[in-house]
């Protein structure tokens, strides 16, 4: 039986920290599913849509990894829904433990058979986040070493239509 271990965010934009939990991921499981979330609590600069089509791009030679949206339904109702045997979170430091801990608790609440699996952030990328992402885009700095080149593109398109 496949592994499949799904992996939620809003990812506005998808970064090089997210692509390595992706990767790391894949050592554990047969497939990943990235599930884009729509948080209404959240103001994004991308659409779902955008969203999605970014991580698809990234992803699009890769059969182990796939993308779906995620929109009115529990992340651990989806996971029951796509078999996947496992949520899986990114921590950077000790305040998104606290926080995640918190989220895997209520998804156990929900379903005991699906476990949270975290994976500490890579040394190099513990202070990168998609927030700091569109900052550096907004100042007109120095991308590529935080995003996919998809997602450099992207960021630069979305920020100059503001300029205009």
């Amino acid at each position: 039986m496949k592994k499949i271990g799904l992996y939620p965010g809003s990812f506005d934009p998808i970064t090089n920290g997210h692509m390595d939990i992706v990767e790391r991921a894949l050592k554990i499981f047969d497939e990943v599913i990235v599930a884009v979330v729509k948080n209404t609590a959240k103001k994004t600069l991308f659409s779902q849509d955008e969203r999605k089509q970014l991580v698809d791009e990234i992803y699009k030679d890769n059969e182990n990894v796939k993308c779906i949206s995620l929109d009115a339904k529990l992340t651990v109702t989806l996971a029951n829904e796509i078999n996947a045997s496992a949520i899986i979170r990114g921590l950077r430091a000790m305040s998104d433990f606290e926080y995640e801990f918190q989220i895997a608790s209520i998804n156990r609440s929900q379903n005991k058979e699906i476990e949270s699996v975290f994976f500490a952030a890579h040394d190099k990328l513990t202070f990168v986040s998609s927030s700091m992402v569109k900052e550096i885009a907004l100042y007109k700095g120095k991308l590529s070493k935080f995003v996919h080149v998809a997602v450099e593109s992207a960021l630069k398109k979305k920020i100059n239509s503001f300029d205009k």
